[in-house]
């Protein structure tokens, strides 16, 4: 039997906590989320495929980085232009055929100039051609869980079916932020200029980097049919949040959508220790067992997001197979408690055995079975 109860303890914090203020973002989608908590913020149009533009790109960095950890190149690695590659239009690092350039510029290329060269540079470099780079990439996607993403070329240039969600370019920002710390800083960099050829393209185009909100990346995108997006990231103390937007309708715009977003989500929702590693939430009946019941506990900290005004109550509840039998191990899983909290997705806690129980000796089981028995007959009997 599932048994759901209240928590025996008082999550004080929780029960004073709110629904945030809501957010109403100008952007067509959007995605935020909390990187600590692994908390959604903001869910608006997430999964929807759509023109990703040049935050595509940071798909083409990602292959690029993974290639460097297997030890397929190095930074030092040069790669040749072609004819196609130097011929791209639009954002460029001004590559030339005779050009040799290497990972490193080639990085750089794309995350601070946006270089839709340096992207096909890249492709044929480590595929053979862009078409066959691009399908890559789309497989990629899938195994790292981006369902939603479809890839028709390496830099985000406008082709029909290459789609990205927001939540898709969200997860792919985690990815490399967490799984490339080394390379991570160069989102930051706000200028480079290869061969002194990009006077009036050296300059990152991330509108936060120079506002001292502790954003450290991720990449822009712009077309006619996608509008202005971006793919940002950022810290404050101890709390980094992910966000994507796209939709907007000029630069400006899409500058101060970013920046009201960091400082709504950094604002109006704080991280709290609702409950301790090995506080007891709920007792457990066990059956059979040399004891009656058992504790039930939180394995670690339980860190959760929590609205900072103070308007409405969160509840909370424990859920786990009632009778628990015996006989069990202190540390093992067997239940969870669903903390629910207004607006925000909820928080599910895995809940461990406090306490080692062994089975019950002769007269224990004795007992049990007599309870048992008689349970059974007085519910054949008719009522009086």
């Amino acid at each position: 039997m599932r048994a759901l109860i209240r928590p025996a303890l008082t999550l004080i914090l929780l029960l004073c906590a709110a629904t945030a203020q809501a957010f109403e973002t100008r952007a067509t989608a959007a995605w935020v989320y909390d990187v600590s908590t692994q908390t959604v913020l903001m869910d608006k149009n997430a999964d929807q495929p759509l023109p990703p533009a040049s935050m595509s790109k940071i798909m083409t960095i990602n292959m690029l980085f993974e290639a460097l950890r297997d030890g397929r190149v190095t930074m030092e690695t040069a790669f040749p232009v072609s004819s196609r590659a130097a011929a791209m239009g639009g954002s460029t690092m001004f590559l030339q055929e005779s050009d040799r350039p290497t990972v490193n510029d080639l990085i750089h290329g794309m995350i601070v100039n946006s270089g839709n060269d340096a992207c096909v540079v890249v492709a044929e470099g480590l595929a053979g051609t862009e078409e066959a780079f691009a399908e890559q990439m789309t497989q990629r996607a899938r195994a790292l869980g981006m369902q939603s993403s479809v890839f028709k070329n390496s830099s985000g240039w406008p082709a029909a079916g290459h789609v990205m969600s927001m939540r898709d370019l969200g997860i792919l920002a985690k990815r490399l932020i967490t799984e490339f710390p080394e390379y991570y800083p160069i989102f930051a960099e706000t200028t480079f200029n290869y061969k002194d050829r990009a006077p009036a393209n050296a300059t990152n185009r991330n509108p936060l980097l120079a506002l001292g909100v502790g954003a450290d990346g991720l990449k822009t995108g712009h077309t006619s049919e996608a509008g202005y997006g971006l793919v940002g990231s950022a810290v404050q103390g101890n709390r980094r949040v992910i966000f994507v937007i796209t939709g907007l309708a000029t630069e400006r715009d899409r500058a101060e959508e970013a920046e009201r977003i960091v400082s709504w989500a950094f604002r109006q929702f704080a991280e709290k220790t609702l409950v301790k590693a090995g506080q007891r939430v709920a007792d457990a009946p066990v059956w059979m067992g040399a004891a009656d019941s058992v504790g039930l506990v939180p394995a670690a900290d339980v860190r959760l997001l929590v609205p900072a005004l103070v308007q409405e109550s969160a509840t909370a509840e424990v859920v786990f197979t009632s009778p628990l039998k015996a006989p069990l191990t202190a540390g093992t899983e067997v239940g969870e408690m669903i903390i629910h909290i207004p607006d925000l997705p909820d928080a599910r806690v895995p809940l461990v055995v406090e306490a080692d129980v062994a089975h019950g000796g002769f007269g224990k089981r004795l007992t049990t079975a007599i309870g048992a028995l008689r349970a059974r007959y007085l519910d054949g009997q008719p009522a009086s």
